[in-house]
C-alpha cells in the first residue's frame, strides 16, 4: 500500500476528529438561530463545558460524570444567555460576547484555586477521559486489503464524540426540518409574532432551542478536555466557537452544508499541523505563525466571498416583546 494512500486516510481521520467540535458547537448554533437568537457566546459555552467536564472527570475519575457536567455547563450557560436576551431583551451579542468574556477568565481562575496547577486542570487518563471505540462489526472488514485501512481510520476507533457529532446531523435536519417542533422553531426565527398568533410562547420556543445549543456545546467541551486532550488548559478552544458561527453562516443556517463548512475548516487545520517545520524547496521554512493561521484565513476568505449569498432568518438578533 502507497505511503501517499496511508497519508491520505490518515489525513482526512484527522479531520474528522478536529471536526467534531465544530460540527457539534454549529449545530448547536443552528438551533438557537434559526428560532431567531444570534449566539456569539459559542466559544464560551464550549470553554465553560471543557472545564466542567476535565474537572468533574479529574475529582471522580469518569468522563461520563464528566460529560454529565460539561452539559450541565452548557446548558446553564445557555439559559444565562437567553435570560439576558429573551427574558430581559437584552443585545444578543453583548450577551453572547460577555459570557465569551466571563468564562475566558471565570475557567482558569476556578481551575488554579481547585488544581493549583497555573489554571490548567490534572491530567487526565484510564477512565476518566474517552477510550478509542472498536466496533464489533467492523473487526472482520478492516481485515480487507485497501478498504480494510479506510475503515479502520475513517469509521472504527472512534470517540464516542465523534459518533454523536455524526449522529447529531441527520437527527438535526430530522428535528428542524420534519417535525412540528421545528417547524415552530423555524417559524420563530422568521416571523414571531405569527406564532404568538397561533397561541404559541415565542420566549418558551427560544429557550427550548437554546437548550438544545447548550447540550451540544456541552458535548462539543467534553470532547476537547475529554478525547482530544487529556484535561483543561488556558484558552483550549482557539477560537472554535468563532469558527462554528463562521460554518453555520457559510452553510445557509442548514444542517448538510454547516457540516461541510466544519469539515473544510477542520481540514485546514490538519492540514496547518502537518505543514508545522515543512521547508520548501524555493520558499525555505514556512513561519509557524502563518501556518496556525491557515484555518482562520480560509475563514475570512469564504465569508467575504459567501456571506452576501446567504439570508439569515429574517427575525434573528431582533428581542420579541409579546403583544397586550
Amino acid at each position: 500500500m502507497s505511503d501517499t494512500l496511508v497519508q491520505a486516510v490518515s489525513l482526512l481521520a484527522a479531520t474528522l476528529r478536529l471536526a467534531t467540535p465544530l460540527v457539534l458547537a454549529a449545530l448547536g448554533g443552528l438551533f438557537c438561530e434559526r428560532a431567531g437568537v444570534v449566539d456569539i457566546g459559542l466559544e464560551g459555552k464550549m470553554l465553560g463545558a471543557a472545564f466542567a467536564a476535565a474537572a468533574t472527570a479529574a475529582v471522580t475519575g469518569s468522563a461520563w460524570l464528566g460529560l454529565a457536567a460539561a452539559i450541565a455547563a452548557g446548558v446553564a450557560l445557555a439559559l444565562v444567555h437567553g435570560y439576558a436576551a429573551i427574558t430581559q431583551h437584552g443585545n444578543q451579542v453583548v450577551s453572547g460576547m460577555a459570557l465569551n468574556i466571563l468564562v475566558a477568565g471565570l475557567a482558569p481562575t476556578l481551575a488554579a484555586a481547585w488544581f493549583h496547577q497555573g489554571g490548567s486542570t490534572p491530567q487526565l487518563g484510564g477512565a476518566a477521559r474517552f477510550a478509542p471505540i472498536e466496533l464489533p462489526f467492523m473487526r472482520k472488514l478492516t481485515a480487507l486489503p485497501g478498504i480494510g485501512l479506510v475503515l479502520d481510520q475513517l469509521i472504527d476507533g472512534h470517540t464516542l464524540p465523534v459518533y454523536l457529532a455524526a449522529a447529531a446531523v441527520p437527527l438535526t435536519a430530522i428535528i428542524l426540518m420534519r417535525t412540528r417542533f421545528g417547524l415552530r422553531l423555524r417559524a420563530v426565527g422568521e416571523n414571531p409574532q405569527a406564532v404568538e398568533a397561533a397561541g404559541l410562547s415565542v420566549a418558551r420556543l427560544r429557550y427550548q432551542a437554546l437548550l438544545c445549543t447548550g447540550l451540544l456545546c456541552g458535548i462539543a467541551g467534553a470532547d476537547l478536555s475529554l478525547a482530544q486532550s487529556a484535561g483543561f488548559f488556558r484558552d483550549m478552544t482557539a477560537g472554535r466557537g468563532y469558527l462554528a458561527l463562521a460554518a453555520l453562516i457559510f452553510g445557509k443556517w442548514r444542517p448538510l452544508p454547516t457540516l461541510l463548512a466544519c469539515l473544510l475548516f477542520a481540514l485546514a487545520d490538519a492540514v496547518q499541523t502537518r505543514l508545522q517545520g515543512v521547508v520548501l524547496p524555493v520558499i525555505g521554512a514556512i513561519p509557524v505563525q502563518f501556518i496556525q493561521a491557515l484555518p482562520y484565513i480560509l475563514t475570512v476568505l469564504l465569508l467575504a466571498g459567501f456571506v452576501g449569498r446567504a439570508r439569515p432568518p429574517k427575525a434573528i438578533g431582533m428581542p420579541y416583546e409579546r403583544s397586550r
